[in-house]
């Protein structure tokens, strides 16, 4: 009995929580909706936000954000049994758009051109954290 009660807590402790009332995945139908997400950990703190140079500058890395975003998608995609294949539309947000190359680069390890989602790419002033440089929102189609 303890070791399922290790597990639950393990479980609790490694998931990224919403920072307000909403939920990170809603399921209707066929279509499963992903809140916008950003490279948040679960104890925190932000990927891609960890380099600090020698005079206190923090470098905040978009690859690794994008990279980040779109594995905590595909964590909260597979609590539905979906993938990121099953993605049909993706709206991005990017505090700088000079950070646009280096998200597409990332974004297209991630999905292919001729069978990938739509996409919109938008600049934003800002996002709920001065760390994020990124957030990603989905829709995905995925038969019950």
């Amino acid at each position: 009995m303890s070791d399922k009660k290790d597990t639950i807590l393990a479980s609790k402790e490694t998931k990224v929580t919403p920072r307000g009332a909403y939920p990170h995945v809603k399921r209707v139908g066929d279509f499963i909706f992903v809140s916008g997400t950003s490279s948040r950990r679960a104890d925190n703190t932000i990927a891609g936000a960890d380099s600090i140079d020698a005079m206190g500058t923090k470098y905040l890395n978009i690859e690794v954000q994008t990279r980040e975003v779109l594995k905590n998608i595909e964590n909260l995609l597979a609590t539905q049994n979906a993938t990121l294949n099953d993605v049909v539309d993706v709206t991005s947000f990017l505090v700088n758009m000079n950070d646009f190359a280096g998200y597409n680069k990332v974004y297209a390890t991630f999905f292919n051109k001729e069978t990938g989602p739509t996409r919109t790419t938008v600049a934003v002033h800002q996002l709920p954290h001065p760390d994020l440089v990124i957030e990603i929102k989905v829709i995905a189609y995925k038969k019950l």
